[in-house]
C-alpha cells in the first residue's frame, strides 16, 4: 500500500515547528558533555573523601579489629556511584522525553 501524502499546508506547518523547536532548543554543546563529566566525578569523589576523613577519625576514637577507613572508603564508592548512575539515568530520562518526534 502507499501512504497517503500530507497536504503541502500540513507539510509547511510540520517544518515550521521543527525549525522553531531547533530555535529554541539548539541542542546539546560539546561544553554540556565536559559538565556532565565534572558532575558524576563529584558525586562519587564527595563520598568517597568524606568517608575516608570520617573513618580516619573513627580508627582513632573508636578502634575496631577491621580499619573503619577502608570500610568507610568503599562505601563512599558505592554510595557516588548509585547518586551518579541516578543522576545519569534522570538526565538520559529528560533528554529522551525532549527529542520525541511530531
Amino acid at each position: 500500500m502507499t501512504r497517503k501524502r500530507k497536504s503541502p499546508v500540513e507539510d509547511i506547518g510540520r517544518r515550521a515547528r521543527r525549525r522553531e523547536k531547533a530555535r529554541d532548543d539548539p541542542g546539546s554543546s560539546p561544553l554540556r558533555g565536559l559538565g556532565v563529566f565534572g558532575m558524576i566525578g563529584w558525586s562519587i569523589a564527595v563520598p568517597t573523601v568524606g568517608g575516608a576523613f570520617l573513618g580516619l577519625w573513627l580508627d582513632r576514637h573508636l578502634p575496631q579489629a577491621f580499619n573503619w577507613t577502608l570500610a568507610l572508603i568503599l562505601g563512599g564508592v558505592a554510595l557516588g556511584s548509585f547518586i551518579a548512575w541516578a543522576w545519569a539515568s534522570k538526565e538520559a530520562n529528560d533528554n529522551g522525553s525532549e527529542h520525541d518526534d511530531d
